[in-house]
Order: C-alpha cells, then structure tokens, then sequence
C-alpha cells in the first residue's frame, strides 16, 4: 500500500480536502507505476491515465514528474518521525534509543511495495536530493546523541552532530546494497543494528559501555 501525501492540519475545508484527496490519487498513481515500470519509463500521460484524471489536473497538483520523487521523500521522513513519536519509552540507553531509530527506518522500507526501494532511491539519488535535501534523518540521530551526552553517557568531546551525520551515511549505504539485493540473507534490521553496536563503544563513556551493550 502506498503512502498518501500528509494533509496540514489547517486543511480543513471541503475544497482543500478534495484538493488533497486528488494529488494523494496522483501520487498513489504514480508511485504504483513506477514499481511496474521504473521512472524513465513512466510518463505523465500514464500517470494521468491510472488515475482518470486530466493532464492539465497533474500539472495543478505538481509542476513536473520529478516533484513526486520529493513528496516520496518528504513522506517517508514524516513517517519516520511520526513512528519515533509513537510509544516514544523513557530512559531509554543508547543502544535501544539508536536501535529503535533504526527499527523505524526499517519498517518504512519494509512497507513499501517490493521494487519501489530501488527505483525510487535511484530517482533519489539521480536529482541530487541527498545533497540538496536538509538531513533531517541525521538530525534525529545527533539528538539522541546529544541526549547521551547532557546524561553523561557518551565521552566528552564527542560531536553530535558528526556522529548523527555518520550513522545516517551508514543507513544509506545498507539501504543501498539491500536494494540490490547483497546482504546475502542478512535483513535490513540485522544490518543496522550491527551498525549501531559498532559505533557505541567508541563513543560511550567508560561507565556506560556495559550497560549500554547488553
């Protein structure tokens, strides 16, 4: 099932409503056929086509084809942050705060329709989204970092925010290579979690390194 587009929360007149509903069509649409098709492949005019709506109503919803690769973008970071919101426990130790960062990113990956990964991070990538795009992701891990810090669980020195951009490069890299298909029976979570208990003893502070490795 794909995503629909995030309605704001002002939106709630009967005309933005339907406004809404049209380009969450146009978008469900698209993202279906670039699983069958690719991108390149898909054009507007089978987009329009798979939602029975005008030409001219695609270009009112989005300025190119290209924008749909930002909306995909932009939903899958506010389903990230919303499944972070969601039962957020307390007290969390580092490697269950990170490990959960990392679970949330798995189901959002694991929710999309097989084959929609690979072609859409390769649109991604291809529109220099990564460099362009705030890196929110890394945001959301220098946090628990800094989290860590202000409690005295990580060394000081460290710097948050490097470390949020290291781990969310790591992210990306297995994402990658599970697109293609190389982890070689190894899940995505397995994965990532490696990732995370590979990190932590080289930042955490002499008297949390055990607990925070259990």
């Amino acid at each position: 099932m794909f995503a629909e587009p995030t309605v704001a929360p002002v939106a709630t007149g009967r005309r933005e409503r339907n406004k809404q509903r049209m380009k969450a069509r146009i978008f469900s649409a698209a993202l279906s056929l670039f699983a069958e098709k690719g991108f390149e492949q898909t054009k507007v005019d089978d987009i329009t086509e798979r939602a029975d709506v005008a030409r001219g109503t695609f270009f009112n919803h989005f300025q190119h084809k290209e924008e749909l690769v930002t909306t995909w973008s932009s939903q899958r970071q506010l389903r990230f942050e919303e499944k972070l919101r969601q039962g957020t426990p307390t007290n969390d130790d580092l490697r269950v705060a990170l490990g959960r960062c990392m679970a949330a990113l798995v189901e959002i990956n694991e929710e999309e329709e097989p084959g929609l990964n690979r072609v859409m991070l390769t649109s991604w990538v291809r529109a220099g989204l990564p460099i362009t795009e705030p890196p929110r992701t890394a945001e959301v891990f220098a946090d628990v970092i800094r989290a860590g810090v202000a409690e005295g669980r990580i060394r000081s020195g460290v710097d948050p925010v490097q470390v949020g951009h290291l781990l969310r490069d790591a992210y990306l890299g297995v994402l990658f290579r599970w697109c293609r298909g190389d982890l070689k029976g190894e899940g995505l979570a397995t994965e990532l979690q490696r990732i995370v208990d590979f990190l932590l003893p080289s930042i955490v502070s002499d008297g949390s390194i055990a607990d925070d490795t259990k």
